[in-house]
């Protein structure tokens, strides 16, 4: 590699360390968590977002001492740097000495536990196989994880395959998980029974506790519209988990994925009621823009499957 091309790169790379401090700031919007993520000061992290203004002619940032907020200029900005985040992965590769050899980063978004039932495993496998490519896990509510992606804030992400999948966006099926009606294991509340209940009238006096959206909720809601009841909710959560939570304190009965109690220290608690019809199953997988697979880091943990 001739020198000239050296120093092009190492200027390059420079420059897209800023890039990537304003990603981390942009994502987090806290000074104190961005500089951890990229280990730099907060005085360095500061001073590098006002020279990136000083060079754009417009703020990013709208702060004070409480609060970090994306100026409209910074949304525009957010979604060049995603793009020319992706972007430098793909020449960094083309322009290696060793192009067999990947290196870079990949970020991935899963719920805890899609972390505990697939990727250990997959993340195992795949560090083997790439020691030197560098993997960003964030965990969070499952029925965020698609959105991730299209808003291009992750790579990859895991999660329930929906009815519709959006345009422009992949997937691959990892393992498929009943959908289950679970009921706490005593009857601690009179209207919350611990068996299944056989009538449409029961199951229309029952509080429900269900997931505010997604594949669960939708697939929930189409069995109450079949059985022709309107369910008396008594709460909708984010995340599984704290469905289980619920029921095992007798609040109501919910709707879970199997691997969802499979992982759960609360599994004792609850028990499984025999409900038909049976709700259809998750198509669990990993997500990625289409566009995504033509980056040689995310393509490898796509054929990594």
């Amino acid at each position: 590699m001739s020198l000239f091309l050296q120093n092009s790169i190492i200027m390059a790379f420079m420059n897209f360390k800023i890039l990537k401090q304003f990603l981390a700031l942009a994502e987090t919007l806290h000074f104190g968590r961005a500089s951890d993520e990229c280990y730099v000061s907060i005085s360095a992290l500061s001073r590098n977002i006002r020279h990136l203004e000083e060079e754009l002619g417009v703020s990013l940032f709208n702060r004070d001492n409480r609060t970090v907020v994306l100026t409209q200029e910074g949304q525009k900005f957010l979604k060049y740097a995603r793009d020319a985040s992706s972007q430098w992965n793909l020449i960094r590769h083309e322009l290696t000495d060793n192009p067999d050899q990947l290196s870079g980063e990949i970020s991935l978004y899963g719920s805890v536990t899609a972390s505990y039932s697939f990727l250990h495993e997959l993340l195992r496998r795949f560090r083997i196989a790439y020691p030197i490519i560098e993997i960003k896990l964030r965990t969070g509510d499952p029925e965020h994880a698609i959105a991730h992606v299209l808003d291009g804030k992750e790579d990859l992400s895991i999660a329930a395959q929906p009815a519709n999948l959006p345009r422009g966006l992949a997937f691959k099926s990892i393992a498929t998980s009943p959908l289950l009606f679970i009921a706490p294991i005593e009857q601690q509340v009179p209207n919350v029974p611990t068996n299944t209940p056989t009538t449409p009238e029961e199951w229309a006096s029952i509080p429900m506790i269900l997931s505010e959206s997604g594949v669960s909720r939708a697939r929930v809601d189409e069995w109450f519209r079949q059985l022709d009841v309107s369910p008396r909710i008594y709460a909708q959560v984010t995340g599984n988990e704290a469905i289980v939570s619920m029921v095992s304190l007798g609040f109501g009965i919910g709707v879970v994925p199997k691997i969802v109690l499979d992982n759960s220290p609360l599994v004792d608690r609850i028990r499984v009621l025999d409900v038909t019809p049976e709700l259809e199953p998750y198509d669990i997988g990993l997500f990625t823009l289409k566009k995504n697979l033509k980056n040689p880091l995310v393509d490898a943990f796509w054929r990594l499957m």
